[in-house]
């Protein structure tokens, strides 16, 4: 009863643009996998996404499952539920509907790093051999994909440059269990005169249902008390709060009661007209 659910939106996200796997070069295109949390709790990340990658030039495909049924999903929920079987129905039909891209060598990006990072990891335990391998190789987050590229002098975006401004970051486990953070700071940065600063902060305590069960829930706060929680609550007014995670983002608008942000939300806001 102390803890707010999240909330289900009407309009959920919809895969509105091209989703064919056309066949020829694979360049300049990219598939976004739109997740199961960001689909229908917060469609306003993918939207945003969507809008940096087509400013950047990129050819925007999104990843659907092929009989046109429900959305795609990477089984996390089940995994961590225990319902192994279940988990991978979900990674076959994931790479049943990802094969074609798979075959081409095109990138396939996520926003949320629970869910991007199974393709990674668990997949290929899931469903082993050398489909699930390439798949785990083409993966990236969002903020891996942008930094990579325009290290590689690829990336044409651009900014309006911000003075003062500042944003204090959180990282996720699975970002900090996969080192992506650096790939993160890196894509705040491409905003000119954004100061990031990243809270050293452990789990925040919501980690996915553990926080939401009553059980659980003062151990959870504790958690977020170590560190996360007081850095925000010391951030100043004008601060953005940001994290790539669903439950991050919960955990510090219930624990600080301020909103935190997707990455994908800071560098859309700061694209120029």
């Amino acid at each position: 009863a102390r803890r707010s659910l999240p909330s289900w939106h009407r309009d959920r996200f919809a895969a509105r643009r091209a989703t064919d796997a056309t066949p020829g070069a694979a360049e300049g295109q990219v598939v976004l996998l739109a997740d199961t949390f960001n689909t229908y709790f917060e469609p306003s990340n993918v939207e945003a996404a969507l809008t940096v990658l087509e400013a950047a030039g990129y050819a925007v495909r999104l990843a659907a499952p092929p009989d046109g049924g429900r959305p795609l999903c990477c089984g996390r929920t089940f995994l961590a539920a225990g319902l192994v079987d279940e988990a991978r129905a979900e990674a076959r039909r994931t790479i049943a509907a990802l094969r074609p891209y798979i075959e081409r060598g095109v990138p396939i990006i996520g926003l949320e790093p629970s869910c991007l990072l199974t393709l990674r990891d668990e997949f290929t335990v899931l469903e082993p051999g050398n489909e699930t391998r390439a798949l785990a190789e083409r993966a990236q987050m969002f903020e891996e994909f942008l930094a990579a590229e325009n290290a590689a002098g690829r990336l044409r975006l651009n900014f309006k440059p911000v003075v003062g401004k500042k944003a204090l970051l959180h990282g996720h486990c699975h970002q900090k269990a996969f080192d992506t953070m650096a790939a993160t700071e890196s894509a705040l940065a491409l905003v000119p005169g954004l100061e990031v600063e990243t809270v050293q902060a452990g789990c925040c305590g919501m980690a996915g249902a553990f926080g939401y069960q009553a059980k659980h829930f003062d151990l959870s706060m504790q958690m977020a008390e170590m560190d996360l929680l007081p850095a925000v609550r010391a951030a100043a007014d004008d601060v953005l709060v940001v994290a790539d995670g669903t439950s991050c983002r919960h955990q510090i608008k219930d624990g600080a009661g301020r909103p935190a942000v997707h990455v994908a939300q800071v560098l859309a806001e700061a694209l120029t007209d």
